[in-house]
């Protein structure tokens, strides 16, 4: 079991180092948790962000595995690679968005009312 863990651990630490989108939404997600703490949102808002914090980390480990995967089965180009790494990339794009959506509903009303 720990060995599961051990290489849980080495897949987060690689998805971090090899892959600027990563760094990118950690990075981000530090700042919306200050935020977060700074406007002193609710429970639940926090638990929302948080999970959609989490769920913006999964996809992009999803989408940074599809795309290793199909590095390492196709040598060259093959239209069913390119659409398994667009349509891995249209993932992320989503849930990207979707984020950017609630970090709008969650903090919105918080910052108008800081601005007034």
């Amino acid at each position: 079991m720990l060995k599961s863990f051990t290489h849980a651990i080495e897949g987060i630490a690689t998805a971090f180092r090899q892959h600027p989108n990563f760094r990118i939404h950690t990075v981000t997600a530090i700042v919306v948790i200050m935020t977060s703490f700074a406007l002193q949102i609710t429970r639940i808002e926090f638990l929302i962000v948080i999970f959609t914090i989490n769920l913006m980390f999964i996809v992009e480990m999803v989408n940074t595995s599809v795309e290793e995967i199909t590095n390492l089965v196709t040598i060259k180009w093959a239209k069913q690679a390119k659409n398994a790494k667009d349509v891995a990339a249209g993932m992320a794009l989503l849930t990207a968005i979707s984020s950017v959506i609630v970090g709008i509903v969650i903090f919105g009303p918080y910052l108008i009312e800081l601005m007034s």
